[in-house]
């Protein structure tokens, strides 16, 4: 190729880019049909929210946390730890017992409400003082030294507004409460209200379960009456009271 002056090169510099060329041309010709353009890669599509949640069994990591506990205190750290259940997320205290865990009485009743919640005890409100008066009636307490009980709930978060636990909730939560039992080992569980019959015995229906002895847990159960159910209506006290009656009997002839 023959060497041209300065002039004559800009000149055609000029004329090239007037006609819309933008980027230099190389010592070595480019082939543009040649060139391969690299594939664009595709972002995967994320994983539908069902299936990721279908990933996670609440139920199955609730068995397998229970069952790595080896104490009462294991247990309710297991709990604390426990976040599959949202109930937790809208409570201020988990709510895991109280009394003596070696009484041999256990009583369940069914989920905390407001002043549990703020307490962080089981049936501290008016309906634990209704409960306190009733233990009282045969001789027993949840802080006595002698015939002492003690008290948990098949939930240990409050449901918003005191509604009923739903279905799932129980079931993710029974795990930890059959552990609660059998690292307890009371000599009778009773049921206090409609969700500990359906979470032990898995029935519903109070009014024709109280006062008939069941098994569950490996355990003799007795079903009751709830205090709250119990400060609504006064009536049926005499029928808690046989029921009473029938505890310490059952505690008696052990």
């Amino acid at each position: 190729m023959e060497s041209m002056d300065f002039h004559t090169a800009k000149a055609l510099l000029d004329w090239q880019i007037d006609l819309g060329a933008t980027e230099a041309i190389g010592d070595v010709p480019v082939n543009r049909f040649e060139v391969q353009l690299a594939p664009v890669k595709q972002a995967a599509a994320p994983a539908p929210a069902s299936a990721m949640a279908a990933a996670v069994d609440p139920v199955a990591e609730a068995e397998q946390a229970a069952r790595n506990a080896g104490s009462l205190e294991a247990l309710q750290a297991a709990l604390a730890a426990f976040e599959h259940c949202e109930l937790k997320r809208g409570a201020r205290n988990l709510v895991f017992s109280d009394g003596v865990p070696a009484a041999r009485v256990m009583i369940i009743g069914e989920a905390p409400g407001r002043d549990e919640d703020r307490e962080g005890r089981p049936f501290v409100g008016r309906a634990g003082q209704l409960l306190d008066r009733m233990l009282a009636a045969i001789a027993m307490s949840r802080d006595a030294a002698r015939n002492p009980v003690y008290i948990t709930n098949v939930l240990p978060w409050r449901p918003p507004q005191n509604r009923d636990p739903a279905p799932d909730e129980i079931a993710m939560m029974r795990p930890f409460l059959e552990r609660h039992v059998a690292l307890a080992d009371p000599d009778v569980l009773v049921l206090m209200g409609n969700i500990s019959c359906q979470a032990v015995l898995g029935k519903r229906g109070i009014t024709r379960l109280r006062g008939q002895w069941q098994s569950a847990f490996g355990k003799p159960v007795l079903p009751m009456f709830h205090p709250a159910y119990l400060l609504r209506n006064p009536a049926a006290k005499a029928q808690a009271w046989a029921d009473l009656l029938a505890l310490k009997s059952k505690l008696n002839d052990g």
